[in-house]
């Protein structure tokens, strides 16, 4: 059964509250995501919830109890409370009716499995959330593997990034490396390095694709560095 929490100041309260910060996120192994389509998403690519919060102030939707029974089932905390601590929880004057902690994957590049897709994204220092939600999205809609995240970039797990994935950041593989360290992983097994550029004669449509791809695009303002340019094997230009 639920638990029902109605003050403020309670515990659980603040420990998920706190997962909007990214120091907390990294000490605590989790991340919140909001809103019942997102929830299903996660549901449906075989993930639910540590702790799942909802209000049933205007009913529950029948899909949304599913979520909470299955997450209850699978040992879930699961919270009751009014949609104003939910406000509280997720630093949103109008939230969802539902949100979830979720256990942060293994980011490392050993967890990648190059060989289940024929495409890959790699974006190197990405400064905006939004875009790499954006990036994860466009991803899935690609039949992409996931998204490696090289250098100094936003976190994936916050919570504007994981809003603008619409849920792909449940169904994308998520890596973050130094590019010292991606270079060498990447020689060591199969796979075509491709730099996006606009300073390039090489046209997209017209280059020849290996399997696995890595699509490697550029900070939102500088675009990919020199000095990483020469590892790609050629650079595309989109039209």
């Amino acid at each position: 059964m639920p638990r029902t929490i109605t003050s403020f100041s309670n515990e659980t309260v603040k420990r998920i509250r706190s997962l909007r910060d990214k120091k907390a996120r990294r000490e605590e192994g989790l991340f919140l995501s909001e809103g019942l389509r997102i929830l299903a998403e996660a549901r449906d690519s075989g993930r639910l919830p540590e702790i799942i919060a909802f209000s049933a102030a205007n009913g529950v939707h029948p899909l949304a109890g599913e979520i909470i029974d299955a997450a209850e089932a699978a040992g879930a905390d699961v919270i009751e409370t009014s949609p104003d601590i939910l406000s509280k929880m997720s630093g949103k004057d109008n939230p969802q009716a539902i949100l979830g902690a979720f256990r942060q994957p293994d980011t490392s590049l050993a967890a990648i499995d190059r060989t289940t897709s024929p495409l890959w994204l790699a974006a190197q220092s990405l400064r905006d959330p939004g875009n790499i939600g954006t990036i994860l999205r466009t991803g899935d809609a690609t039949a992409a593997g996931g998204l490696i995240l090289l250098d100094d970039s936003a976190d994936p797990f916050s919570v504007e990034s994981v809003r603008a994935s619409m849920g792909a950041i449940f169904t994308q593989s998520v890596a973050t490396a130094r590019w010292d360290e991606f270079l060498p992983w990447l020689r060591g097994g199969p796979g075509q390095l491709v730099g996006t550029s606009l300073n390039t004669d090489n046209d997209y449509m017209a280059v020849e694709y290996g399997q696995p791809c890595f699509l490697l695009i550029g900070n939102e303002s500088q675009g990919l560095p020199p000095s990483m340019r020469p590892s790609a094997t050629c650079s595309s230009k989109c039209r």
